[in-house]
């Protein structure tokens, strides 16, 4: 008769809540980049990087994922400090979701249009801009960045 023994150890290494921060925000800006990749090239290759005075795909993803990894650190932040509650994966998750949503409310339905509009992009979408699309890319941020700063904290 055989038996079956697991143990684990823990190895000391935790990530500080801003580093779970990064990585979850990079984590969430890659997903939601293959969304819109799939979805909308032109935004990432386009309307992203034309924020700086830039073009392209590569500048574009650039810019996404830096965009993703300030955000991750501002929720955590935020989570850490600011929210006194349960911090149960659950919550976590859908705390991420939330700021996901929210970004895009305050990000990419009313700060981008404005913002690409006083650089002169000729594609700037109206101001508000709340697509559909880009509510879906940025829930799939958020609960990306929830689920990874829950498990990475």
């Amino acid at each position: 008769m055989a038996t079956d023994t697991s143990t684990s150890a823990d190895t000391g290494v935790r990530l500080a809540d801003w580093q779970a921060g990064v990585v979850g925000g990079i984590a969430g800006a890659a997903v939601m980049g293959v969304l819109v990749s799939l979805m909308n090239a032109a935004v990432l290759a386009g309307a992203i990087p034309a924020l700086y005075g830039l073009s392209g795909g590569v500048a574009g993803w650039a810019v996404h994922l830096s965009h993703g990894a300030v955000l991750g650190v501002v929720f955590a932040a935020l989570l850490e400090r600011g929210y006194p509650g349960d911090h149960s994966t659950g919550t976590v998750v859908g705390l991420g979701l939330f700021w996901g949503v929210l970004a895009w409310v305050g990000l990419a339905a009313l700060v981008m249009p404005i913002w690409l509009s006083a650089v002169g992009f000729p594609m700037a979408p109206p101001f508000p801009n709340f697509a559909p699309p880009s509510l879906l890319w940025h829930a799939a941020y958020g609960g990306v960045l929830g689920v990874a700063y829950a498990g990475l904290r």
